[in-house]
């Protein structure tokens, strides 16, 4: 397709594209420093080590072995720490722990973990940040609780279970059963990534489901089968249906990143299910596209994501994926987008160099009549922007504080503004705000607005301002 709306960035080489030296300098440190994505829960003095050690043995490439076992020294150290802290009765400050060495191993089996090689360094990586992430949100209030549910709906290439996570705040009864929201997660983000975003939840008295998507992390459905996703949430509403504390005429759905592709899917096939869906930085069409996949490993995701996306989709060689994949599993393409969908809000920013802005813009001309936000210069989610516009009515802001340590402490921060200039050049930044005016009148079946594109600078932000 030419004329992309990326502009000029489209042909651009992102500078920190094969250096961990300029990525930790120019992008990362930042992050971490601010505890935003991919650093959530994570603490800089965990991780200063450990990306000076990367450099000086110039570590480039995270999909190797060495990349990810420079990291378990500390993240071992920190579970050892715990433990003591345990042992002592200091169980506050052992899920502190456990929460940092939780983030250490995400980082550690980033960018992706191969659903083909279950015995692989990754693999292992992410076992233990499940195990030591679990071990700490399992004594929050309320807390995360792993579900193994039965797929009842199962084809024959997906698994015959699916791991899920659950949060449910205490006032949810029989008697009085709480709204839903569903979160699918993307193609690095897995279950164990979401703190933030159930405290939020939860602190609004909702429920929350995390699943993961097809091709990623411990989901069961066949990645190569395009219609895959449709059965594994049917057998996820089955057994929600089956909780009586939820509230099954309220459920909203949340698909992050890669995630956003199925939060799309979802919203029309099974909208009957759905009060609204959100996709957040979500491809449909042209992010299959030859010419735009041709490019994208030089744009902003911090290592290559080509291998990744190819395994994801079922696929062994990443030529073969080029070729065929948008065919295959465009919703535009298999017209899955011409039904009847669920209220969807498409968020997105317009400089997203992973899933084209086009791709949100495209789906106005189909099906159902969309919502949307998107946002001018920022790239992959629209960030930060778009996270300041996740709000549903109260001042949340970036959480900047390094020493929260209980599950239900909602530390309100302003935005940086001596940092401006570092968020701007910040490509891939998420701030920790989560929800949206229009899912909490959804939820609470008021009027939401129709659709918004609404472009915003970064330097319109007053610092003690909320966007809305």
């Amino acid at each position: 397709m030419p004329n992309w709306i990326l502009g000029n960035k489209f042909d651009t080489i992102y500078p920190h594209k094969g250096s961990i030296k300029t990525l930790w300098e120019t992008r990362w440190k930042f992050a971490c420093q601010k505890g935003v994505y991919p650093f959530h829960d994570g603490s800089y003095e965990d991780f200063e080590p450990i990306f000076q050690k990367l450099i000086s043995e110039n570590i480039n490439d995270a999909s190797t072995d060495e990349y990810t076992s420079t990291f378990f020294p500390i993240a071992s150290d920190l579970e050892s720490q715990a433990s003591q802290a345990l042992d002592s009765g200091k169980t506050d400050d052992a899920i502190d722990l456990l929460r940092r060495a939780a983030v250490v191993y995400r980082i550690s089996r980033f960018p992706y973990v191969d659903i083909t090689q279950p015995n692989s360094i990754k693999r292992a990586a992410f076992e233990r940040q499940k195990h030591v992430y679990l071990k700490a949100a399992s004594r929050w209030d309320p807390p995360i609780k792993e579900v193994i549910i039965p797929h009842s709906s199962r084809g024959r290439n997906d698994g015959q279970e699916i791991p899920i996570y659950t949060r449910i705040p205490r006032s949810a009864r029989p008697d009085n059963p709480v709204p839903v929201v569903f979160i699918m997660t993307g193609l690095d983000g897995y279950r164990p990534d979401n703190s933030q975003r159930t405290h939020e939840i939860i602190g609004r008295g909702w429920a929350v489901v995390i699943a993961e998507i097809p091709g990623t992390a411990d989901s069961p459905a066949d990645p190569a089968d395009p219609s895959s996703p449709d059965r594994l949430w049917d057998s996820v509403f089955a057994y929600m249906a089956t909780q009586p504390m939820l509230d099954m005429s309220r459920v909203v759905l949340w698909g992050l990143s890669a995630g956003g592709f199925y939060a799309i899917r979802a919203a029309h096939t099974h909208a009957s299910r759905l009060r609204g869906a959100i996709a957040h930085g979500a491809g449909c069409h042209y992010f299959l596209d030859k010419e735009w996949l041709s490019r994208v490993d030089d744009h902003e995701y911090p290592f290559s994501i080509m291998p990744g996306w190819t395994k994801k989709y079922g696929y062994d060689d990443t030529q073969v994926f080029v070729q065929e994949a948008r065919k295959k599993f465009s919703l535009v393409e298999t017209g899955i987008v011409d039904r009847p969908s669920c209220r969807l809000l498409l968020l997105n920013g317009v400089a997203d160099g992973i899933t084209p802005i086009e791709d949100s813009l495209l789906l106005f001309n189909h099906g159902s009549p969309k919502e949307g936000r998107f946002f001018k210069v920022y790239p992959i989610w629209g960030t930060p922007t778009a996270c300041l516009s996740l709000t549903d009515g109260w001042k949340i802001f970036y959480p900047v504080n390094q020493s929260r340590k209980t599950s239900n402490s909602h530390t309100h921060c302003t935005s940086d503004v001596a940092g401006r200039k570092e968020l701007e050049s910040l490509l891939v930044l998420e701030a920790h705000v989560w929800f949206t005016l229009e899912t909490h009148r959804a939820l609470n079946l008021e009027t939401v607005p129709k659709i918004v594109v609404m472009p915003i600078e970064l330097s319109q932000v007053n610092s003690n301002a909320l966007l809305v």
